[in-house]
């Protein structure tokens, strides 16, 4: 690999590696991913939201537990029902994947790869996940369940946190078997990296599930829809209910296996490449945990 080729991967590893920082939160003062003694009340009509931050998690709507999305590029916030709302990955989060196996799982080396960052960057969605809504605070017993249940696009999936130097941890893959399942501890806030590895419509099929203070069981399903690349995003407002499609569920074949986990070294090589190369904007992060 010669001249532009190798300039391509380098900056591409540089600038996994910039968004790849800790997972994040955001105080509980109205800013992004907060909650305040007041709840957002409940939005309506369809959205598109591609830029800025936003937040998926549970609350109690009028007393009913349900999985909705917390819009915060409103003022103020607005939670929205997951029907309602398309998440545009528009091209300006495309990437290339490096020509380095420790960034197997998203690809070969030099596929495109479209990547919703750990950290916020300017013109590309910031979504994470919170268990904040004040009265899932104050009434969920320890955590809540996060399950993945299918996944239907024209690409795969994969959703990964970073832990200690910068190592990732896959938390959700589309080309493994369903269902998947996570723990959000209760009245937490974090953000991941979101990654599709070709455009078009992604259904993802979520359940949040918990255990309340008074020993009731409460459980939600719902669909996130993703429109990714350059396609127009109310392509995606017409995909069908889960129970009117298939599901994708297939596992990977024997010896397919991605690496789950980045090496320290490499991730220090890469690093040192980012300041030269990456042209995006880095923004402070705060602690993983708010404390509203």
């Amino acid at each position: 690999m010669t001249g532009p080729r190798i300039r391509r991967a380098a900056a591409a590893a540089a600038a996994l590696v910039l968004t790849l920082g800790p997972a994040v939160s955001a105080h509980a003062d109205g800013t992004p991913g907060a909650e305040s003694g007041t709840a957002p009340g409940t939005g309506s009509g369809r959205t598109v939201i591609g830029d800025g931050h936003i937040d998926m998690g549970p609350r109690f709507d009028h007393g009913t537990w349900t999985v909705q999305i917390r819009d915060d590029t409103t003022r103020p916030a607005t939670w929205r029902d997951t029907s309602d709302v398309v998440l545009q990955v528009k091209d300006t989060a495309r990437t290339e994947v490096p020509d380095s196996e420790e960034f197997g799982f998203l690809g070969d080396p030099g596929d495109e790869v479209w990547l919703l960052p750990q950290v916020q960057q300017d013109g590309v969605l910031w979504p994470g996940w919170n268990s904040q809504e004040p009265k899932v605070a104050a009434n969920v017993e320890r955590e809540v369940t996060w399950r993945l249940t299918g996944v239907e696009g024209p690409g795969d999936f994969v959703l990964f946190l970073n832990g200690s130097f910068g190592t990732p941890k896959v938390l959700f893959d589309s080309t493994k078997t369903f269902p998947q399942e996570t723990g959000i501890e209760v009245n937490t806030h974090v953000h991941g990296n979101w990654a599709f590895t070709a455009p078009g419509t992604y259904l993802l099929d979520v359940r949040m599930s918990a255990v309340t203070k008074d020993g009731r069981s409460h459980d939600s399903g719902r669909t996130l829809q993703f429109s990714v690349g350059p396609q127009s995003p109310e392509k995606a407002f017409a995909a069908p209910p889960p129970e009117d499609r298939k599901t994708r569920a297939e596992p990977k074949a024997a010896g397919s296996s991605a690496p789950l986990w980045w090496g320290i070294g490499a991730t220090a090589v890469t690093a040192g490449l980012a300041i030269a190369l990456v042209r995006r904007t880095r923004r402070p992060t705060d602690q993983e945990r708010d404390q509203p």
